[in-house]
């Protein structure tokens, strides 16, 4: 593990304030991944208040466990992309239809307006977009039970 060239504690208002190795503070720090979907954990830049790049993260796993967890606590309040674990029920095969849905966030309806919306990442990882714009995820086809992958299938 590589130490990093910084140290990170949130200040008396819940920021995130990134001190270089010079000694040089930058309060209002935000990560954000440069795959968020591809390389969730590898690539994270940490942005000042004013939006320039303060700091770096190769790899999270290679942060402090204390850095890490504060990373990470950051990423997960500003992200919102549900997991889908399976696929209930589809209105029709045509589109637009409704999809009801198990995520990793609890049930949920989609409506697709049409198979464009469902944007092939990988061979097995998917991006789906609603009509109100929310990016849902299947991150593994090959995870998905029977029914769900026979749904799918009718789309794709």
């Amino acid at each position: 593990m590589t130490m990093p060239e910084f140290t990170l504690k949130r200040d008396a208002f819940g920021q995130l304030v990134l001190t270089t190795p010079a000694g040089e503070t930058h309060a209002g720090i935000i990560p954000v991944r440069a795959f968020p979907i591809a390389a969730p954990d590898e690539g994270i830049a940490l942005v000042n208040a004013e939006g320039h790049e303060v700091g770096w993260v190769d790899h999270l796993a290679d942060l402090p466990p204390a850095i890490g967890q504060l990373v990470e606590e950051e990423l997960a309040s500003r992200e919102f992309v549900p997991e889908i674990e399976r696929i209930l029920d589809v209105s029709s095969f045509a589109c637009p239809s409704t999809w009801q849905v198990a995520t990793s966030r609890g049930q949920a309806t989609l409506i697709l307006k049409g198979e464009e919306d469902i944007r092939r990442l990988s061979q097995t990882r998917l991006l789906i977009a609603d009509t109100h714009g929310i990016q849902f995820l299947i991150r593994d086809t090959g995870t998905l039970d029977r029914h769900s992958r026979k749904l799918l299938d009718r789309f794709l």
